[in-house]
């Protein structure tokens, strides 16, 4: 049996699911999920984090869009820094691959919010 994915969104699929379920064979795994963003969501937090990246200097250092997601992520899950092993600090979150639909749009509203209190100008780009 190959990897199986739907989406409850009708009783077909239910009974599909169901039915998956009720033919897997033992030690198979089922995992039951908020569905996560979508390409177009992933693309527009890229975008937008690309802006911050461009635009905005944070404690006289340039970030790259990678760090600027690891600090809004942070800034949403409200997680916590702990000193490296190396040096430094380490941000202990959760990546936004793992976010649910609602969590990743409250992060793009924290991007958002954060881009407008300094001054970004989000491209047309990102623009529903």
């Amino acid at each position: 049996m190959s990897k199986r994915i739907l989406k409850l969104n009708n009783s077909l699929a239910r009974q599909a699911a169901c039915r998956y379920v009720n033919e897997a064979p033992e030690g198979y795994v089922i995992t039951i999920a908020e569905p996560t963003r979508s390409l177009d969501a992933n693309a527009r937090l890229w975008a937008s984090l690309a802006e911050v990246s461009n635009q905005v200097e944070w404690y006289g250092n340039k970030l790259t869009s990678e760090e600027w997601k690891t600090v809004f992520s942070a800034a949403l899950k409200k997680e916590k820094v702990v000193p490296g092993i190396n040096g430094g600090f380490v941000v202990c979150g959760q990546s936004p691959s793992k976010m649910s639909k609602r969590e990743f749009s409250d992060m793009l509203e924290i991007v958002y919010a954060f881009g407008a209190d300094k001054g970004v100008v989000f491209s047309d780009v990102v623009a529903d």
